[in-house]
């Protein structure tokens, strides 16, 4: 396949690379569920195609690779009691599991904006790249949703607890933090990219996964950590609880500057999202990445279903006041029987990877 399809995706091979181009730039290239039937595929066509050594994915524009789902269609079909997010999201998980496990390398420029969706397409990719323009976040709790696209499993095996920090907070990683949050592997200034696609394309068939990640590192700045990973001693104590209450109440014990500003910023959350977030996180821990799919899926059903979400996307989304009333309002309302639904067991054939 050498020819452009147009529209919201452009799939097509330059060379020896298997071109995936997200194309909205206008929306910061939020995926829909069209988009992620394309990328299937996209990848059907390259990974069958002898002369596709190499999958690039890219996003359209100079804002970012993507700023994540198309947010507000969701929101419009739970407001209906539509089926969009059963429908979607079992794709776009199935997606994931796909990427992560592509027999060809994969490299994803994760440059400018990456949050949500954008991570599910690239933080599971065989090699990620940031860049000194990299703006990593998954800021879902912030919706009264959780961070999901394999979300838990990649924050529960960052090191110590800067992934329960990143997960509750949806703060932002720069590239180097995205390393170290072990979301990425190599930090490629913005202005080398070019230079490197161009390398890609020349890659040799055949070439292994180990070829591509030296053809990379000699782009590579070699930056491995960054502002947050320097507080991570102290992120470890604050967060390294499995109940919110106990987090809230280690950061007002601190009392730092540091632990207010993050007090404030958790304040600001979801309290049913944040305890939902924290016990996906702790049930990650050991799992693979398909078996955090298959939560992340029941916990979704749920969300969808849930004024929360429905309320914390007309405050961010649709309104944009950014003054959600989140139900119940406290972390310590938060009861058991509240949140039993999000970790019910779902039919076996809910989610099936092939």
């Amino acid at each position: 396949m050498s020819g452009v399809e147009a529209g919201d995706l452009v799939a097509r091979v330059e060379g020896a690379a298997g071109i995936i181009r997200l194309n909205r730039p206008k929306a910061i290239n939020a995926v829909t569920l069209e988009m992620f039937r394309d990328i299937e595929k996209a990848l059907d066509r390259f990974e069958a195609d002898p002369a596709v050594a190499v999958i690039l994915l890219e996003g359209a524009g100079e804002r970012g690779l993507c700023a994540g789902g198309d947010i507000r269609t969701l929101w419009e079909s739970s407001k209906v009691k539509g089926d969009l997010g059963k429908i979607l999201w079992r794709e776009e998980y199935i997606l994931n599991a796909r990427i992560k496990k592509f027999p060809k390398p994969y490299v994803a420029f994760m440059d400018g904006i990456v949050m949500g969706g954008g991570v599910g397409l690239s933080a599971h990719a065989s090699h990620r790249v940031v860049t000194d323009r990299t703006k990593l976040a998954m800021p879902e709790v912030g919706l009264g949703f959780f961070p999901d696209v394999g979300g838990t499993y990649l924050l529960s095996h960052s090191p110590g607890e800067i992934g329960t920090y990143f997960g509750l907070t949806g703060q932002t990683m720069n590239g180097p933090d995205a390393i170290h949050a072990k979301f990425a592997d190599w930090v490629v200034p913005s202005a080398r990219l070019p230079e490197l696609r161009e390398a890609l394309m020349k890659v040799r068939s055949g070439a292994t996964a180990a070829d591509v990640s030296k053809l990379i590192e000699g782009f590579a700045t070699g930056e491995t950590a960054g502002p947050v990973a320097a507080r991570e001693p102290v992120i470890d104590v604050l967060f390294g609880f499995d109940r919110m209450e106990d987090i809230f109440a280690a950061l007002k014990r601190d009392g730092s500057e540091f632990a207010l500003a993050t007090l404030k910023t958790l304040n600001e959350k979801s309290p049913r999202g944040m305890v939902v977030t924290l016990k996906l996180l702790r049930l990650a821990r050991g799992s693979s990445l398909e078996e955090c799919l298959v939560r992340e899926y029941r916990a979704a059903l749920e969300v969808f279903r849930s004024d929360d979400f429905r309320e914390g996307v007309r405050a961010a989304v649709i309104d944009k006041d950014r003054n959600p009333t989140w139900s119940p309002p406290r972390i310590e309302d938060v009861t058991p029987n509240m949140l039993a639904p999000y970790l019910a067991e779902i039919g076996a054939d809910e989610l099936k990877f092939n």
